[in-house]
């Protein structure tokens, strides 16, 4: 059985919404798994150090049979196909993809921990998420409710060409 899973996307080297509009294609093409919906383009400041450009973000609601597991190796791929270093905390990247939630799977792993512990503290992934589904619940709570007690990052959306 397929599980529904939101996505966050963010990047800010190598013409970041070519770098989002390619992740959506790939993502599109994952094995036994569909792209639903995405949402628009949302332009943030840095979360990190402010020495960087400004960023670009969006999410995925994908329906998958891929287990978590396996969805992060595909997502870590793509982030290496589209020239992914890490090169320091929070710093620059042509591509990050995030699983934010997995249907209603609490997972803590060495490598994963759904939902995504930091998600409700990001305007620029509240905002996309709450494009998608706007009664999505995270960590207990309405997407209403962390929006209004996060700082605000995101500046700007577009709906894409």
């Amino acid at each position: 059985m397929a599980a529904r899973v939101f996505l966050g996307l963010g990047s800010n080297l190598a013409a970041p919404e070519s770098q989002l509009k390619q992740a959506f294609d790939a993502l599109a093409s994952l094995p036994d798994s569909q792209v639903l919906a995405h949402s628009s383009l949302y332009f943030s400041k840095p979360l990190g150090p402010q020495d960087q450009p400004d960023y670009v973000n969006a999410a995925v609601l994908l329906s998958t049979s891929l287990s978590p597991t396996a969805l992060l190796d595909a997502c870590q791929s793509l982030e290496q196909q589209q020239g992914r270093e890490r090169l320091r905390h929070w710093g620059e990247r042509t591509l990050d993809i995030d699983i934010l939630l997995y249907d209603e799977l609490e997972l803590t792993s060495e490598r994963l921990i759904l939902p995504h512990p930091q998600a409700h503290l990001r305007d620029f992934v509240l905002l996309p998420l709450q494009e998608l589904q706007a009664d999505l619940v995270l960590h207990n709570q309405g997407l209403t409710h962390w929006l209004g007690q996060c700082p605000s990052f995101v500046y700007h959306s577009r709906k894409l060409d």
